[in-house]
């Protein structure tokens, strides 16, 4: 597993557009000096809403120019080799993570409440637009599982918001969408090609996200979305014909060939005869597809691109995918609210998190084992977010319903003392923690063999207790009874792996060990690139540890530099007030100053 690009450009001055609100794929961009000035411009503005959603209008040239080639495009770039860099790997974390959370709302089941709350919103979003509210009204009547391809396809509210909810990762979007998507995914797969198949698919392309192509023969691509393409060539040029380039853009025609055969590979349709369109010979491809990019070539002011559709056995993060489905309900078992928060906890979006697991508190009825596990989950955002008496709160809170419902040897008790231990390490609390810690690991040897990774959960924790109170032998060798147990368990890149690795980087380091602090933590951080989205918490960490060891070893530039990675991550992901930030804010000045020193 190895190195990702996104295509992606977003507005300059996002204030200014609110491109951020805008669910619509369509957008009209309207430039005019006197664009709020004149009676006649504004009701030619109002007129234009009835017919096209989201106008965007400009007076300032260079801020038009700017958002015109910032639109997004839906595409990620993966490939095999990881030795290019951070640069190359930071995306396959978050790409996997994506992948997880639209299987996870896959395997949720839909409540009557999910359709009336999209509909709800799509009223609010198209309050203006007659003809898009009269589409709306004729979807709450009307609709049915078996017209999904057909809703679709059609010109509507529907697809205009579901791409862009998918193509920006629209969280709440993409959430009250989730029963349309497995709709159209049931279809897919009732209908799905049986032969191998070409097919092709017109695009325009702006000349950076032609070179990024270019550049990646060989790798593999992930389409944010669905995927439609034609199977006639002539049709899908027809749409480039009619388009006019630029210096800025060029014509692209995609040739993709499929075949359904290989292993694991994701459904794709020839939808013609279920389309709002039944003249277009169009293919459906699953959302979620993976493609491998072959070749590009130039003939004649037309780009050809060529892909092939790929199954399980082309790429190599299958495993860590699999292995993250199971923590999140298993391969075939259905999901719920708890899942998808975990998974978006996970990513690093604790706010979102939050918001669900609040919500499903709100659904379930006041006695409900799950209320305990919603209390234990905000408990954990709290811990990440630096509310440590907060997160308390949490924990104990959930602890005290397990005790009621619960036999004393149940893991989800250790689970709750784990959680406890380790807030009450941040607070200094060393053996209060430790205290904690026992408690959890006597509990799940009852439960399990010594090779299962809740051990070796708790082994990794009172090693930071004895890393904390400077046993260093006693600290390695709990930090490697856990990483035995987890290179048993796991596949090579599981994010537990690197957060092993990362703990033992830490005794070598205190050791002073320079060399051998870097080796751990730089196989930390390889295994967290891959594994996490580029802004998580624990990425910026390591990136802080290799920093102070490089500061150590007196070569600041490189100290510097990866302070600096770190802030940027933690200004991302975290809260202003967080201490995370305040401590590398103070790292990057303490470097700075020994920098000016010297020089």
């Amino acid at each position: 597993m190895g190195a990702a690009h996104a295509i992606q450009f977003k507005p300059e001055d996002a204030r200014l557009v609110h491109e951020d609100n805008n669910l619509e794929t369509l957008s009209l961009i309207w430039l005019d000096d006197s664009i709020k000035n004149t009676k006649e411009n504004l009701i030619i503005q109002q007129k234009l809403r009835a017919v096209i959603h989201h106008l965007i209008t400009f007076h300032d040239v260079r801020k038009c120019k700017k958002f015109k080639v910032d639109e997004p495009l839906a595409v990620s770039i993966l490939t095999q080799s990881s030795d290019q860099g951070q640069s190359t790997t930071a995306l396959n974390g978050k790409f996997i993570h994506s992948e997880v959370s639209i299987d996870v709302l896959l395997r949720m089941k839909s409540n009557p409440t999910d359709k009336n709350e999209l509909i709800d919103l799509c009223k609010e979003e198209y309050k203006d637009n007659e003809k898009e509210l009269a589409i709306i009204a004729e979807f709450e009547q009307s609709y049915s599982p078996d017209r999904a391809l057909w809703w679709y396809t059609r010109d509507s509210f529907l697809y205009c918001l579901l791409n862009k909810a998918l193509r920006v990762q629209n969280t709440d979007m993409i959430f009250l969408f989730r029963f349309f998507i497995r709709d159209i995914e049931r279809q897919i797969e009732q209908y799905k090609c049986t032969a191998p198949i070409r097919v092709y698919r017109g695009q325009l392309m702006s000349n950076e996200e032609l070179e990024v192509l270019r550049g990646s023969i060989g790798h593999f691509i992930s389409m944010n979305s669905f995927l439609s393409a034609s199977i006639e060539w002539k049709q899908a040029l027809a749409f480039l014909d009619a388009t006019t380039i630029s210096d800025d853009l060029q014509r692209v025609l995609i040739m993709i060939d499929a075949e359904p055969r290989l292993d694991g590979i994701k459904p794709f349709a020839n939808i013609t005869i279920h389309s709002y369109f039944t003249d277009e010979k169009e293919v459906l491809m699953m959302l979620g597809s993976i493609f491998q990019l072959i070749d590009t070539r130039s003939d004649d002011q037309l780009w050809l691109i060529r892909m092939k559709l790929c199954g399980d056995k082309d790429h190599t993060w299958k495993p860590v995918f699999e292995q993250m489905k199971n923590q999140y309900g298993g391969r075939d078992g259905q999901t719920d609210l708890l899942s998808f928060g975990s998974v978006l906890s996970d990513m690093g979006k604790y706010n979102d998190a939050e918001k669900y697991f609040r919500r499903l508190l709100n659904e379930l009825p006041h006695d409900h084992n799950g209320i305990a596990d919603c209390y234990h989950n905000l408990g954990e955002i709290a811990l990440e977010k630096g509310d440590y008496d907060v997160s308390l709160e949490w924990f104990y809170k959930s602890l005290e319903i397990k005790l009621q419902k619960l036999v004393s040897h149940y893991p989800d008790l250790a689970e709750s003392y784990n959680s406890i231990g380790v807030v009450h390490r941040k607070k200094g609390d060393y053996r209060q923690a430790l205290e904690s810690y026992t408690k959890a690991l006597a509990i799940f040897k009852q439960a399990f063999n010594e090779d299962n990774i809740k051990i070796a959960k708790c082994y990794n924790n009172m090693g930071n207790i004895y890393q904390l109170e400077m046993k260093y032998s006693d600290a390695l060798e709990y930090y490697q009874k856990a990483l035995a147990i987890q290179q048993r368990q796991f596949h090579g890149d599981h994010p537990d792996l690197g957060s092993s690795y990362g703990n033992i980087g830490g005794v070598y380091q205190c050791l002073r060990q320079h060399d051998r602090a870097l080796k751990n933590y730089k196989m930390s951080l390889e295994i967290l690139e891959k594994s996490f989205p580029s802004q998580h918490p624990l990425i910026a960490m390591t990136l802080k540890n290799i920093g102070i060891v490089y500061e150590d070893k007196g070569e600041l530039q490189q100290a510097l530099a990866y302070f600096e990675k770190a802030e940027a991550i933690r200004r991302q992901a975290l809260p202003s007030t967080h201490p995370h930030i305040r401590l590398i804010e103070e790292d990057i000045q303490r470097v700075k100053l020994q920098i000016n020193k010297f020089s």
